[in-house]
Formats: structure tokens, sequence, C-alpha cells
């Protein structure tokens, strides 16, 4: 009886090991099949990032992980802002300020070259066709006297014109002013005329005068009146390119170089036509001194108004001119407003480079020191200041004086960073931030 005790025992040992080992195997496959189910993949740089199923961040390309459903992740409200990054926001403790306002007068600086006045120029055009036979211009902006010898040339037209004079004169006295007349159109001057009747010999070699007193130019020829270099310290709203970057914004129309004493194309033996103009002459009595202004400062001059200028950096030499005419120009490529101030008796050479300062009133916008506005490229973008962090914001810029910048967009009540550049994050802010609202 004894032995029968002891294995009833022993089997309800048995059957009670048993029954917790198939709860504890039936427990554990349902716990991994319910883990298994709701198994979740993130981004271990990216944590936003959470997927079902394996793969790859769609932000930084990293491998996904298991994330572990038991452990959640908690961001101190205190710290989140120090997570986002450089390209949203800076944190900083540089000064901030506010941007001014008001009318304000500056001194715009540009540049400009002595010319000739167009209004005084004048033009040799041959009356007859034929052929140069003799050519006394041997290059451009040779000095000519009025009624000094410019060419010779042969012209049958004229040939047969002085026969019917010769002609009518043995004849019949009575169409004899007629065959004057025609021959005076055709460019013979009356001792000419004179000379044939009195000889009764064809000339054959018609000489052509200077009209004018002045400097001449073949008209195939390049003038002289090149397009003056415009270094303003004005900017353009938008446009100039990744030059600002490293200009400050400074606006730069180049200048032509004066041509120097070229050679004349025309040579003798060579035709010509009725009525092509060959050279013109430019009278040194009036000369033109010639400045340009960049687009955005077109609407602040006008005619009459005054400037001082000086030639290249004498100082001592400034003179003061007013504003003659202005006049949009497109030359070499470039946009630019012309204005001229007309000189008389000046001892100014043409050719002459010029620099001028010209006072301009700025009634609008508000106005920010140059250090508070970073370019990138044709983009101008300042740091505003929102509780205690730098938040990058893109303006519009109007103008730029030696140190101040003038602001179009509202920025009256805005608190921003005075020094732009310890803000910018390298390179990655440039790249990234593209589109700045």
């Amino acid at each position: 009886m004894r032995n029968s005790y002891i294995v009833s025992i022993i089997l309800g040992i048995s059957f009670i090991l048993s029954g917790m080992a198939a709860c504890k195997n039936k427990t554990g496959k349902e716990t991994h099949a319910g883990h298994r189910q709701h198994q979740l993949y993130t981004c271990p740089m990216h944590p936003q990032i959470v997927k079902d199923q394996p793969g790859q961040c769609p932000i930084c390309g990293m491998d996904l992980v298991l994330k572990d459903a038991n452990k959640e992740l908690v961001v101190d409200s205190s710290i989140a802002r120090m997570t986002k990054p450089v390209n949203k926001h800076i944190i900083a403790s540089i000064p901030a300020i506010v941007a001014e306002s008001g009318t304000r007068i500056y001194s715009s600086e540009v540049n400009g070259v002595i010319t000739y006045d167009t209004r005084h120029q004048t033009s040799i055009a041959s009356r007859v066709s034929g052929r140069v036979e003799r050519l006394l211009i041997k290059y451009n902006y040779q000095p000519v006297r009025k009624g000094q010898l410019i060419m010779e040339i042969y012209s049958p037209d004229l040939a047969a014109a002085q026969r019917e004079l010769l002609y009518v004169a043995r004849t019949g006295q009575e169409m004899l002013p007629a065959a004057k007349q025609r021959l005076q159109l055709l460019g013979m001057q009356p001792a000419q005329i004179a000379q044939v009747l009195r000889s009764g010999n064809i000339l054959y070699r018609v000489p052509v005068y200077s009209n004018s007193d002045g400097y001449i130019l073949e008209r195939s020829a390049q003038p002289q009146v090149a397009a003056p270099a415009a270094t303003t310290n004005a900017i353009a709203p938008a446009g100039d390119g990744m030059g600002a970057m490293q200009s400050g914004g400074a606006t730069q129309a180049v200048a032509s170089p004066v041509p120097a004493t070229s050679p004349v194309l025309l040579r003798e033996g060579q035709y010509v036509n009725a009525g092509q103009s060959l050279f013109t002459i430019y009278q040194s009595s009036g000369l033109v001194a010639e400045f340009a202004f960049p687009p955005q400062l077109a609407a602040r001059i006008k005619k009459g108004q005054k400037l001082l200028f000086y030639p290249g950096n004498d100082l001592k030499a400034m003179q003061t001119g007013n504003i003659g005419l202005v006049e949009p120009v497109f030359r070499n490529g470039q946009s630019f407003t012309q204005a001229r101030v007309y000189l008389q008796d000046n001892h100014l050479q043409v050719g002459t480079l010029l620099t001028a300062n010209i006072p301009l009133m700025y009634t609008d916008g508000w106005w920010l020191p140059k250090k508070a506005v970073w370019r990138l490229g044709n983009r101008a973008v300042v740091f505003k200041k929102q509780q205690d962090v730098y938040v990058p914001v893109e303006i519009t810029i109007a103008a730029e004086t030696k140190d101040m910048i003038q602001v179009t967009t509202n920025i009256g009540d805005w608190k921003v960073a005075a020094n732009a550049a310890y803000l910018v994050d390298s390179e990655s802010f440039i790249e990234i931030n593209k589109n700045i609202q």
C-alpha cells in the first residue's frame, strides 16, 4: 500500500509538470506570433520614419532597424527646438537690431567719359559716283580745317556735265545758267566752273573740301563714344547672380576702351556711290561728359539735376555740372541710363575718364546695415529673431549705399541678427535652403 501511495504521488507530479510545460509553450507561441504581427521598423537617425517592413530611410538612405515596441521615445519639450536642422533655425546669442525708416539722402558714385557733342557734328558725302583718285585723310581723328582739301574724285557723270557746259557756252547762252547749276548740284564750286569756262578744259579730278573745323572720323569706323563704366553702389532687386556675393552687390557696366588712332579703310582707287557718307567731322568747341547709371537709379535722376565730377582721382579738379539729357541705352549687351552734361570751353580732352557723385533721396522702405543681410546669389536673406532662435527669411532689396541697405519688405516690427555671416552654417545652408518662405 505504501508503494501504491508513492506511485500516485509521482504520477501527480508528472501530470502537473506536463501541464505547465504545455501552457508555457502555448503562451510563448502566442506571444511570438503577436510580436511578429506588430513588428515595426524605424530609422536610427530619423525616428519619425516608421514602417511595418524592412527597407531604407527615404531621408538619409540608411537601413531601417527593428523598433522596440516596449521602448517609447520621449523628447523633452524644452530641448525639442535644438533637434531641428540649421537650415530651419539657428540658436545663437548674438545681438538683434531693429530696422530704421525715414527719408535719407545718400551720394551715389558713377563713372563717365568725355566725348564729342553729336549736336555739332557734320558729314562729308559724295554727291557723285566715281573713283577716289587722291585721298589726303590717312587716319581717324585727324584734325582738319574748314576749306581744307579732303580728296579728289574722278566721276564720268561729272565729266559729261562739264562737256555739256562747254557746248552750251559755245552754242546758246540762254541755257548756260542751268548747266552751271547742274554742276554746282553735283558738287563743283563756282570757282571751278569758272575755271572750266575760262580754260575750256575738263577737270577730271574734282576736289572735295572740308565743310567744318574739327576731327575727322570715317563713317565705317567705330565712334569714340563708348559706354562709360558705371560702378555705382546701388544694387538691383534681383538678377545680379553669384557676383553679388563677392562684390557686395556692386553693379558694374564695363566700359569699352577708347579706340586708338587707326588708319582709314577708304583707299585711293576705290569707287564710291552718289550720296554715300564718307566722313564725319566732330567739332572740338563743345564736349560732353557722359555718365552711365544702372536701371535701378534711372527713376531717381532727371534733367537739370546737379552733380560733381572730376577726372580720374584728381579731386582738386572737381567741378559741377547740370544734366542736360537723360536717355536709356542698350550697348554691348548692357542696359543702362545715360546722362549727358554739356561742357563749354572745358580744358578736358576727349577720352578722359570721369568720376561723379550725385545726391539721391530715398523716402520708402527700411534700412539695415550691410552686415545684417546675407546674399544668396540673386537673393537676400536676414535672420529674424523668434523667441530665442533665429529663422532665415528672404527679403527684397531696393538700393545699397556705402554701409546701409534699403529693404522694401515690411520688416518694421522685426528683430534681425546684427551680423548674418555668423549664422550661416557653411555650405549646407546655401544648398539646402533654396526656397526660403
